[in-house]
């Protein structure tokens, strides 16, 4: 693999600047509510999560899930759940906070799978997407930026589990990956 930098296509300013929007709409969308769940999808939402939450002024609650689409790093495989929530969702109001929406694939198979948990409503929340590439019909509530078909890393985004670390959000050139 290339050691370069992957160039920048979000800086941390940037991000966090949307963040702080994406928060605020949120709690504005979700003033009426007594609390909401964020379910942050593993491993890539956990920087994301983290600065959303501290954006969001309602109360809220934070749980996790795990889905592997992959068989190896880059190649994708079956869906398969790999770590199931700890909270019970029924009669919760529920908020899917994703790193990327890609195919739709993984959060089609969420959305299906938390909405017969009978949750009080479920809406979902992703840093990025890339409509190019996107093969499911799912409906992303609040989305931070809309991304080209290249390979983006940092912010939580790994690329062979490398790049998670930096504060932004770049890409790979093709030559790298």
């Amino acid at each position: 693999m290339n050691k370069r930098e992957p160039a920048v296509l979000y800086s941390e300013v940037t991000i966090r600047e949307r963040v702080r929007e994406l928060g605020h709409l949120i709690s504005e969308d979700c003033s009426g509510m007594d609390e909401i769940l964020l379910i942050g999808v593993l491993r890539g939402c956990y920087m994301f999560l983290a600065d959303l939450s501290r954006c969001i002024t309602i109360p809220r609650r934070i749980d996790f899930i795990a889905v592997s689409s992959y068989n190896d790093d880059t190649t994708r495989g079956q869906l398969r759940l790999v770590m199931d929530t700890r909270t019970d969702i029924t009669g919760k109001h529920v908020l899917i906070v994703e790193d990327i929406v890609d195919s739709g694939h993984t959060l089609h198979y969420l959305l299906d799978l938390l909405t017969t948990r009978n949750p009080a409503s479920l809406k979902t929340c992703s840093l990025l997407r890339k409509l190019d590439r996107i093969e499911k019909d799912v409906h992303v509530d609040y989305v931070g930026f809309d991304v080209p078909d290249v390979w983006v890393v940092g912010y939580g985004l790994d690329y062979s589990d490398r790049y998670r670390a930096l504060p932004y959000v770049g890409y790979l050139e093709k030559k790298a990956v």
